[in-house]
């Protein structure tokens, strides 16, 4: 057995497990993470060739006894969205039934709903006389979903539900966010896959340098952008996240739903995905947290 994993002493390592226990119950687990950083260097200046790793362990990121109480009506939030999921559903099958040409995605939505709930029922603010607004590249994959809720909402009509895919003579919707032919409805294209998280990030960084330059005030607004997980192997999608960290863009959040699926096939054969893009995002200076499940596990 490799000397390193052999416990000489058990007695000993008893201890420093129990001193840091003590420890996150006393001051934290952010105080028991500096003393450990602390101890990591000392031990790489005296020569110890000490394993790196850029993941943490397979598990949530915010233990569920640390979870901010839920502030809306979870019965009412769940039911409605039921509902969009199955609109959503409906959309895409009927146009299909038309032809096969007219494609659509149901899977990304329906894995990510919760997500896209919580944001427009708990975060994003729209742009307002005393508000800028916050910015959202929404999936391009899950604008049914969008649609749908807009349908529930009153925003579009069932008519152009039924025209999705199908707006080149008017009066349909349009296949995915497309500000130019939608101007009062998507804020960004995010088609082709990858453009979404590439632009979000210029997007972020050209808001910090107008507002370091007085030319706007950002105030607390927020650029968020959704992305899957088989949307991460497009060259785009990771291509300028190190910019983000460099430029120190705290205005900016990254939201990628794991499900495992693309239209190609399973996503790294249903292997830890997550944990391959925490190491690429983690390794290139980003703040990571991971849900891997909720309540209903």
């Amino acid at each position: 057995m490799n000397e390193r994993t052999t416990d000489i002493d058990p007695v000993e390592s008893r201890e420093w497990q129990d001193a840091i226990a003590d420890v996150i119950e006393r001051d934290g687990a952010d105080r028991a993470h500096f003393l450990l950083d602390r101890a990591v260097s000392q031990a790489r200046a005296a020569g110890a060739m000490l394993p790196f790793s850029s993941t943490t362990p397979y598990q949530n990121t915010i233990p569920a006894d640390d979870q901010a109480e839920f502030p809306g009506d979870l019965k009412m939030e769940w039911r409605i969205r039921t509902i969009n999921r199955w609109n959503a559903m409906a959309t895409v099958v009927r146009r299909n039934k038309e032809s096969s040409e007219y494609g659509g995605h149901i899977a990304s939505f329906a894995s990510s709903a919760v997500m896209y709930d919580i944001g427009l029922n708990h975060f994003w603010r729209s742009k307002s006389a005393i508000h800028g607004g916050d910015l959202v590249f929404f999936q391009g994959h899950v604008i049914p979903g969008i649609y749908a809720r807009s349908f529930m909402e009153g925003r579009i009509s069932e008519k152009e539900l039924e025209n999705f895919r199908s707006e080149v003579a008017g009066g349909g919707l349009s296949s995915y966010p497309h500000p130019w032919l939608m101007p009062d409805y998507w804020q960004f294209p995010t088609v082709s896959m990858g453009l979404g998280p590439l632009m979000a990030i210029y997007q972020a960084r050209f808001m910090k340098y107008m507002h370091n330059r007085g030319l706007i005030d950002m105030a607390d607004r927020k650029v968020w952008c959704f992305l899957g997980d088989g949307e991460m192997d497009e060259p785009e999608s990771r291509g300028a996240i190190d910019l983000a960290a460099r430029e120190e863009l705290d205005n900016l959040i990254f939201v990628v739903n794991c499900n495992l699926q693309r239209l190609d096939g399973p996503v790294r054969g249903n292997g830890k995905i997550v944990q391959e893009l925490e190491g690429d995002f983690r390794g290139a200076g980003w703040n990571v947290i991971k849900l891997l499940w909720g309540k209903g596990w």
